[in-house]
């Protein structure tokens, strides 16, 4: 265990910030540059890309892929965020796995609250499998609140009659819009990013006044996760999210689904990206990609 890179990370991410709410321009701005400082590994090719009615980066080994594709959602609270700054996470599965990766442009509230990012997704999976891909070929991945649409994605594409991916991958997911979980409170203190506040916050303009209680916005205790592929869910110990992925895991054992619920002792949201700084982080993206390529297999034609 990194002790001192555990300690040193923590005092980084609490050094002090702009007091009271800020505008959407300003956060997704102070997203973007806390998301540029992240190590993005050599050996991949990117391009811009359209996938269903969105924009996409591709992301590719740079010596071309092996058989497998990621559909990848990146975090920011349903208001800040895209491929850009996921891309030391995308690229990270890319390497390590072989495959190639698609990080989904998905649509932002306020503009675009709930459920323009799921239908986003769901459009997206459609297209690749219009495109020819096989589900057998193809896993959901993704961070914080991509990290919940791996899952709410997932239930609108079996809900829409599409066949479940291969496999998916969610990395400190937000599982629960209704906030009831015991680590809300519980964790406030060891978290370094997340208040109740400041879910309820960018949560708000997610919601739009609609329900939290609803399987699409709080699958950690609303979902059924019925005929769900095997998922993969890692979270740190310091995260007011924590019982987002617990309780999720217990929805899929109960529902007969294959899940490895993952966890990291003192380590923030969404760790994984801290790789190069932080050993867990090497080393749990190194469990998710073993994880990928044990469940995403491509059929092979028969003759």
């Amino acid at each position: 265990m990194s002790r001192e890179q555990r300690a040193k990370l923590d005092a980084a991410l609490r050094r002090p910030r702009p007091e009271g709410p800020r505008t959407v321009e300003a956060t997704r701005a102070g997203f973007r540059a806390m998301m540029a400082e992240m190590i993005v590994p050599d050996g991949i090719r990117t391009r811009s890309v359209p996938l269903g009615d969105r924009p996409a980066v591709l992301v590719e080994p740079a010596d071309g892929p092996r058989p497998g594709t990621i559909l990848y959602f990146h975090g920011g609270g349903f208001v800040f965020g895209s491929p850009e700054t996921a891309l030391s996470l995308t690229a990270n599965l890319v390497v390590r796995t072989g495959f190639r990766a698609f990080s989904l442009d998905y649509r932002l509230a306020p503009e675009h609250p709930f459920p323009a990012a799921i239908d986003d997704a769901v459009r997206a999976y459609r297209a690749l499998l219009d495109g020819g891909e096989d589900p057998s070929a193809i896993a959901f991945a993704g961070d914080s609140a991509g990290g919940g649409l791996t899952v709410t994605a997932c239930l609108a594409a079996r809900d829409a009659g599409l066949p479940v991916p291969a496999a998916i991958v969610a990395f400190s997911p937000g599982l629960d819009m209704t906030r009831t979980g015991e680590s809300v409170a519980a964790k406030e203190s060891a978290d370094p990013f997340f208040t109740r506040e400041s879910l309820e916050y960018t949560g708000a303009m997610y919601l739009a006044g609609r329900d939290p209680r609803h399987p699409l916005l709080s699958p950690a205790t609303l979902a059924d996760l019925t005929g769900f592929p095997p998922l993969l869910l890692q979270v740190g110990t310091n995260e007011v999210l924590l019982d987002d992925s617990t309780r999720l895991a217990a929805r899929a054992r109960a529902a007969g689904v294959d899940v490895i619920l993952d966890v990291t002792a003192n380590v923030p949201h969404v760790f994984q990206a801290y790789t190069g700084t932080l050993n867990e982080a090497d080393e749990a993206l190194a469990r998710a990609a073993l994880f990928l390529t044990q469940h995403t297999r491509p059929r092979t034609p028969t003759s």
